[in-house]
């Protein structure tokens, strides 16, 4: 059973997703020194006290990670960063709402003209 499962949708399609798959596996080995190879559509991903797989298709994403003995304490820190990673590169951009455009700011008033000191009569 895995220690860590994450479910996600996305609506990046299948060739996108796979290329987001890529670059969390990139910055999460490089963070965690794990490495991984495609098999179809899924990454299967290992290293010492830890193996899993990322499977994806054109709507939805499943992480599973099982954790050794030791690294079982570190679970939550790994968890989030997962989550993290997920969140960066799966986000579900079309179900976001909309932003709002800012509304426009008030037109700088006129600078007040300066009353200018007559000039002093010379001596």
């Amino acid at each position: 059973m895995a220690d860590i499962e994450i479910k996600r949708s996305h609506n990046m399609g299948l060739k996108a997703a796979r290329a987001a798959a890529d670059r969390m596996a990139e910055h999460l080995g490089k963070r965690f020194g794990l490495s991984g190879d495609w098999d179809g559509n899924v990454l299967k991903f290992a290293r010492t006290g830890v193996n899993g797989s990322l499977e994806v298709d054109e709507r939805d994403l499943l992480l599973s990670v099982s954790l050794g003995f030791l690294l079982r304490a570190m679970k939550p820190s790994i968890e989030m960063a997962v989550r993290q990673e997920l969140d960066q590169l799966f986000a579900a951009k079309a179900a976001a709402p909309a932003a709002k455009p800012a509304p426009k700011a008030p037109a700088p008033k006129p600078a007040a003209k300066s009353k200018k000191a007559a000039p002093r009569p010379k001596k």
